[in-house]
């Protein structure tokens, strides 16, 4: 959830890193519904132009899961900050989905939609988009009701840890696919660390398994609230070079350029990177 939505969310435990800590810190002043107003309502949560970045995210977790490669049993939404678009189209795959956050005020925003409660952000744009583009026939009621009875557990995660779901972990592992939106970005210091975040995420998943990582391009920072966030920014090689790094065959890797009419001033992203990775067998 950044600007195209840095999902804020696995967060950073104070450790014995100075960068880590300050990260976490900022975060506790972390507004989910302000998050939600800047990149969620119109104009970055308009989907009625095909060129906007909410259809563009869409469009690529869509047409990869529509490959068939990517589905098993267990899924974990690494990050899933107080947004559950990008897991429309996997719920279809995946009967066993763990969603994850580093901060308890994320969780409970799930948890608001999750149980149908008043006062829950309202996706159904985002599920008849998907509905849309998937072309089945399915009502976005059923999408959204299917997407309620897999989703298992909300769990806390700190992917600053090498057991990013602690011990003795609710969720299945390993996992047979990983999904993260505007997570590992958001909450690194720096580029060391979100290579590091995501060899620890990487643990949580089998081998052969399938991970599709959404985030921000060369973003350094992004409002939620009061708080301005710091992003480390990274371009599409570093997102290449740190999945290949951590023992993934590169799938795809696609970018989209933020226009001009959807930078508005809550953040500085410049584009928006999705990467379709697959882990190698004996990694």
């Amino acid at each position: 959830m950044s600007t195209a939505d840095p999902s804020h969310a696995a967060g950073a435990t104070p450790d014995s890193h100075p960068g880590r800590a300050a990260v976490a810190s900022a975060y506790q002043r972390f507004e989910p519904r302000a998050y939600l107003r800047n990149n969620y309502a119109p104009p970055r949560g308009d989907l009625s132009s095909p060129d906007g970045v909410g259809p563009w995210k869409l469009r690529c977790l869509a047409q990869t899961f529509a490959t068939g490669e990517v589905s098993g049993r267990t899924l974990i939404d690494i990050g899933s900050g107080p947004t559950i678009y990008q897991l429309l189209s996997a719920c279809t795959h995946f009967e066993d989905i763990t969603m994850t956050d580093f901060l308890e005020a994320n969780r409970q925003e799930l948890g608001l939609w999750l149980r149908e409660e008043a006062g829950a952000f309202d996706w159904s744009v985002y599920s008849r988009h998907v509905c849309l583009i998937e072309g089945r026939g399915e009502s976005w009621q059923e999408k959204e009701h299917q997407l309620r009875a897999r989703v298992k557990r909300v769990l806390p995660i700190d992917v600053h840890q090498p057991q990013p779901l602690g011990t003795g972990s609710l969720a299945p592992l390993p996992a047979d696919a990983l999904v993260s939106a505007f997570c590992l970005e958001a909450v690194s210091p720096d580029l060391a660390s979100f290579q590091r975040a995501l060899d620890h995420i990487t643990t949580l998943l089998r081998p052969g398994g399938h991970l599709l990582l959404i985030g921000a391009l060369e973003e350094s920072w992004y409002l939620a609230g009061e708080v301005r966030l710091v992003v480390v920014p990274v371009c599409e090689e570093e997102v290449r070079e740190a999945l290949v790094h951590s023992g993934y065959e590169v799938r795809d890797l696609r970018t989209y350029t933020m226009p001009a009419h959807l930078r508005t001033g809550v953040d500085d992203v410049k584009g928006i990177f999705f990467a379709w990775a697959q882990k190698k067998v004996g990694v």
